[in-house]
């Protein structure tokens, strides 16, 4: 091993999403095991399935009494489910992290119900943008000029024409959803009363901008929204991640060429793309650092986030069996 070559970082969130107990089969914290030998328990697929999956590999390459050219560094970071802030975002900035020397890194990727794997060189920018409009307010029986309510609909409009068009590209079977920018209306604000005209409303959205995107052409695109819907309309971030390179898949990154002979060599077939969600990744590429996407799970069901997710223990085994073999291959890059 040589300490001064850069490592290797497998990195997994130890915290997970909230659950609505009375909607899930078995206690979502039991870990419970069926008779097809499906385990039901938060974070089976999102993403402790990973964390130990890396663990047990390594024990195994321990016991063979293995040895690599790099150093294996293993991370478990907290608050990747509220955007990493207290996490992975300022942990890659700290002298600790720079200490590691890292070259590489892997992360979490998603589910596949088909024979094939995800497998994610990039992801969408997260911006979550608050419109608040504010307008002239009185007595809901009044058709006054100027009203918070006639400004919100223009917003509402402009932002939910963008998401039709954006659907229409998914219509292109070559085309995934990491590839087109998703607009979600996710909360609508204002009003006291139901005769009373209000003085403002605010409308937030959560918006994953493709990689393609410019992101001052896109702030801009809303700043002329905002100005369209009429006076006293202004917009906020609650959310606004930096636009992060992809990581290359070319003869450019060694580490990429390492993991596709290791996943060639074990015949896993790869579906690649753009993460449509946001992970610990996008900071760690953030500062230069090359970074994968993927969890060894293939023919399950997408379920992070849901209730009643689960992982078969066959499958999570397997996942043990691919990492004993791709981590050698990226370490000995």
């Amino acid at each position: 091993m040589d300490p001064s070559k850069p490592s290797i970082l497998l990195n997994s969130h130890m915290d997970v999403v909230p659950v609505f107990e009375d909607k899930w089969t078995y206690p979502p914290f039991s870990a419970h095991m069926d008779e097809h030998g499906n385990i039901y328990a938060r974070g089976s697929q999102d993403m402790k399935c990973v964390g130990i999956q890396y663990l047990e590999a390594i024990r195994r390459l321990k016991l063979h009494e293995h040895r690599f050219k790099r150093t294996i560094h293993i991370s478990f970071v907290p608050n990747e489910e509220i955007g990493g802030v207290l996490g992975m975002k300022d942990f890659v900035h700290t002298k600790d992290f720079q200490a590691l020397n890292v070259g590489f890194a892997l992360d979490e990727g998603v589910a596949s119900p088909e024979e094939h794997f995800y497998m994610f060189y990039g992801e969408r920018s997260i911006w979550h943008v608050a419109v608040e409009c504010t307008g002239t307010p009185g007595h809901g029986s009044f058709l006054m000029d100027n009203t918070a309510g006639e400004k919100i609909r223009v917003i509402i409009d402009r932002f939910t024409d963008l998401r039709t068009k954006e659907r229409e590209k998914l219509k292109n079977p070559e085309i995934q959803l990491g590839d087109v920018t998703s607009v979600n209306l996710t909360q609508l604000k204002g009003g006291v009363q139901t005769n009373v005209v209000p003085t403002s409303f605010t409308a937030i959205f959560d918006i994953r901008l493709d990689p393609s995107v410019d992101h001052e052409e896109f702030e801009a695109m809303i700043k002329k929204w905002c100005e369209e819907a009429g006076t006293g309309v202004t917009y906020s971030f609650e959310q606004k991640n930096d636009k992060v390179e992809n990581t290359k898949l070319d003869d450019s990154n060694p580490y990429w060429i390492a993991f596709k002979k290791s996943c060639d060599d074990l015949g896993l077939s790869l579906q690649i793309g753009i993460f449509p969600g946001g992970t610990d990744s996008r900071f760690v590429r953030n500062v230069g650092i090359p970074a994968i996407g993927f969890s060894p799970m293939n023919k399950t069901k997408i379920l992070l986030h849901d209730h009643d997710e689960y992982l078969n223990k066959d499958i999570y085994l397997k996942g043990i069996e691919i990492y004993t073999k791709i981590i050698p291959g990226l370490a000995n890059v």
